[in-house]
């Protein structure tokens, strides 16, 4: 697709629209590098940046504008760690999920406490251009990836599909939908950060008024083309086989002498019985990041 198309497909929510009624049905790690940028916070933990998300790379134009994870992080027995992807963001089944339903349907609370702290971790990854980064000026005007979590997702569905009344209108008049990844007609993002509980929370952020992003069309395609590609994030050759994560997994929580692939309620009590799980993130914003970095620093430190 060219650029010239990109423009005329300006403000379509129709293709974003559909994945993300996809995305929001119910449903039951990958490296950092310096294309990456995350908000820096002060000592208290607050922190404030303007960024916005941009459209789907020029040799992408069939994908979306993000790219949706999942991975694994939880200590087991002994102190072992199992920090790996989860291969049912590709669609594939996952040893980890099996060995959660098995604890969860077991109906025991103490065991569905286990399935809580080592739950698939979510995570969304979209290119934005840098509008503002007070911490660090000089990332001003470069474009990066981006990792988020559901409810920075949240905020950007809200502004694609602001509410109604039982009539279909809007709620507020003024509240029009529109595309947050458009060049021309999208709305940059303030990145308000708070500590809360002792977690990053972002709560406070919020879109601002739609406009162009740029003043010309010479700056927005160079912009455009600036953009690195989200595929590789998710390509099949980052993620490990069913039987290799089998295999770690065991490991980690010391089933390696259960004869059954999948794990019984009563193993796996034996096997937590001297575990030590991580402590509970709470479930604020962009606490799935924060506990995986942990959780590899701690690996690092253990092994």
């Amino acid at each position: 697709m060219s650029f010239a198309n990109l423009k005329r497909q300006s403000g379509n929510l129709e293709k974003l629209s559909k994945a993300l009624d996809e995305i929001n049905k119910p449903t039951d790690t990958f490296k950092e590098d310096e294309n990456f940028w995350r908000p820096e916070v002060d000592k208290a933990g607050n922190g404030l940046a303007t960024i916005r998300f941009l459209p789907t790379a020029p040799l992408e134009i069939e994908s979306l504008p993000w790219v949706k994870s999942f991975s694994h992080g939880f200590q087991g027995v002994g102190g072992k760690w199992f920090i790996d992807k989860c291969p049912t963001t590709k669609g594939k089944p996952c040893p980890v999920c099996e060995h959660n339903s098995v604890l969860w349907n077991s109906g025991i609370e103490a065991n569905k406490e286990v399935v809580r702290k080592q739950k698939r971790k979510l995570n969304y990854v979209s290119s934005v251009y840098i509008v503002s980064d007070p911490k660090h000026p000089e990332n001003d005007g470069k474009v990066k990836l981006f990792r988020y979590g559901k409810k920075i997702f949240d905020k950007i569905n809200e502004k694609m599909n602001p509410p109604v009344n039982a009539d279909g209108t809007l709620v507020d008049k003024d509240d029009v939908p529109i595309n947050p990844f458009d060049l021309w007609k999208g709305a940059n993002f303030k990145l308000k950060i708070r500590k809360v509980e002792g977690y990053a929370n972002y709560d406070k952020s919020e879109f601002v008024t739609s406009a162009p992003l740029a003043d010309s069309d010479t700056a927005l395609e160079k912009i455009w083309n600036s953009q690195p590609s989200l595929l590789p994030l998710v390509d099949d050759s980052l993620f490990k086989s069913y039987d290799e994560l089998k295999k770690t997994l065991d490991r980690t929580l010391g089933l390696n002498d259960a004869a059954p692939s999948k794990t019984t309620v009563d193993s796996v009590k034996e096997s937590y019985r001297n575990s030590t799980p991580p402590a509970s993130s709470g479930g604020t914003e962009l606490s799935d990041d924060e506990d995986l970095a942990d959780f590899r620093r701690l690996a690092e430190l253990t092994e």
